[in-house]
């Protein structure tokens, strides 16, 4: 009894039960490989989007247009986090951490392989030229296997960071250091995929698709092999009364329903019954999560029940939030604007080799696993002199730092305008000081959500983060399409697009320090 007494005392220290390794237990590890080799899959595929919708049809892409390809590029990385929402909310009532986790990798696997198919039966063929029936293969296993890379994410994404938190015991000291290493995963695989798929889609650019589907089955093997150290984590509970039992079997048929007519509406589009213009989409979207973000803040403010305090609190979510969305219109310009621009304008010829344009995706993984303990060990540094800048504040830097790396490419556009191409190191600035911008915003605001929120609307706050993230992609993509060079007019107005986004970062960013005294009045005891 005493020995068993001590061996409970003892798992009560170290913060989780059962086994460990390397101080956390085992099944940090399982998460840490699966959200690895996701955001492979995740991050070698956006290496490649917007270059393989630009490239013209004879060099085996789409042949969108700039407009079209930014579009559908912000309308794809805007749904991914707006499914998070939903895959949530199926985790939570239906599903189950774990078999969510499980199944949304299954759907984005299939995801990847189905925009690889057309390049499967090419080889197949012999390699033959494409038919006009394979081509139209092409467009639709490409939206299709879009579709499903975001549903199937909006299913893993934000569930299995949850079960890193069930991990660890309510307010174990070693919570924080186990998602520190499984954000390492996270950049892992983020440095490393977009070298390996954008090496393949030399070759062919399904190939591409295809090994960023690899990379997922990898994750998926794993998890499945090593699921016993989750044992207990992540499970759905058992309906404890007839009327919970009802009220699930009611939750399956009404997303059973939502699943079919969805299938209905895509596979009319498909068919051409009913007409898609993703730019008019886009355009539209902004404008409808800008009205429901307001309405909600609106809503809850007034009919919230809300003390004094919370709702100051809440109106000071509300406005980092805006500040947010600006930051990550800008930062998410990495995987279309940027991008396009490496592709276009920037000299990669190293030694008779050219640098396939996606390598310059690994920048920003790179970066973080090099910094992010920097700049932890600088705030900690600070704080023990009670010098650290607040939260607010901190969100300003990352907005400055975003206009600095924009102004390094302003001199890159510079020289592209004058008919020269721009050495890669313009872009590698733009990437470091993008990376010093996320590294100060990102993790406060997920923080600063959490510490503001109302107790009742504590979820319902994070989802309003991540429609502010949603929306930010969402422009960032509408901005590709007007400021990537498409045609000689454009590559001689693009310093001064580049210029106009340098002011608008800059700017907020001032803003946002001249209001960092009375928002932190609203903030209360939070820092």
């Amino acid at each position: 009894m005493l020995q068993n007494e001590e061996t409970k005392n003892h798992e009560i220290d170290r913060g989780f039960d059962g086994p460990s390794m390397f101080g956390h237990p085992r099944g940090l590890m399982t998460l840490f490989f699966t959200e690895m080799w996701e955001r492979f899959s995740y991050y070698g595929m956006r290496a490649l989007l917007i270059l393989f919708m630009t490239t013209a049809v004879i060099d085996g892409g789409l042949g969108f247009d700039d407009k079209t390809s930014g579009a559908i590029y912000g309308l794809y990385t805007m749904g991914v986090y707006l499914l998070a929402l939903p895959g949530g909310w199926l985790a939570d009532r239906l599903l189950g951490l774990k078999k969510s986790v499980w199944y949304g990798g299954i759907i984005i696997a299939l995801g990847h392989f189905t925009m690889g198919l057309p390049g499967i039966l090419s080889l197949l063929d012999g390699g033959h030229e494409a038919t006009s029936a394979l081509s139209s293969l092409d467009t639709t296993s490409f939206f299709l296997g879009l579709i499903l890379i975001v549903v199937g994410t909006g299913l893993l994404k934000p569930n299995i960071s949850s079960i890193v938190g069930q991990l660890y015991h309510d307010g174990s000291s070693k919570r924080d250091a186990g998602f520190s290493i499984f954000y390492m995963g996270i950049n892992i695989g983020g440095f490393i995929a977009p070298i390996i798929c954008s090496t393949f889609a030399e070759i062919d650019w399904h190939l591409g698709f295809g090994a960023a589907g690899f990379g997922m089955i990898l994750g998926l093997i794993q998890y499945r092999l090593t699921s016993g150290t989750l044992r207990g984590k992540g499970d759905l509970a058992e309906p404890q009364s007839e009327e919970e039992i009802a009220h699930r079997r009611r939750l399956r048929l009404f997303t059973f329903l939502t699943v079919v007519v969805v299938a209905v509406v895509l596979f009319l589009m498909f068919q051409g019954v009913i007409v898609i213009n993703a730019a008019m989409i886009a355009d539209a979207s902004y404008k409808v999560i800008g009205v429901v973000a307001a309405a909600f803040f609106i809503y809850i403010l007034l009919f919230g029940g809300l003390t004094r305090d919370e709702k100051k609190k809440v109106g000071v979510i509300a406005i980092l939030l805006c500040f947010g969305a600006l930051f990550w219109s800008g930062f998410e310009q990495a995987g279309s604007t940027l991008n396009l621009f490496a592709e276009r304008f920037t000299d990669r010829q190293v030694m008779g080799w050219e640098i396939p344009s996606g390598y310059f995706q690994s920048a920003n993984s790179l970066f973080i696993v090099i910094f992010a303990p920097i700049f932890a060990a600088l705030w900690v540094w600070l704080a023990k002199r009670h010098l650290e800048p607040s939260s607010p504040i901190k969100f300003a830097f990352g907005l400055l730092l975003l206009g600095v790396g924009f102004l390094v490419m302003y001199f890159a556009a510079k020289v592209a305008a004058s008919g020269d191409m721009a050495a890669p190191s313009w872009l590698l600035f733009t990437y470091l000081f993008h990376t010093f911008g996320e590294l100060s915003l990102s993790p406060v605001g997920l923080s600063l959500t959490t510490k503001l929120a109302p107790k009742k609307f504590q979820g319902q706050m994070m989802g309003m983060w991540f429609l502010s993230v949603a929306l930010g992609n969402l422009v960032a993509g509408i901005i590709a399409g007007e400021a990537s060079g498409e045609t000689k007019e454009a590559v001689a107005e693009m310093p001064d697009q580049y210029m106009l986004i340098v002011m608008v970062s800059v700017g907020a960013g001032l803003l946002l320090l001249l209001i960092t005294k009375p928002i932190r009045k609203l903030m209360g005891n939070v820092r």
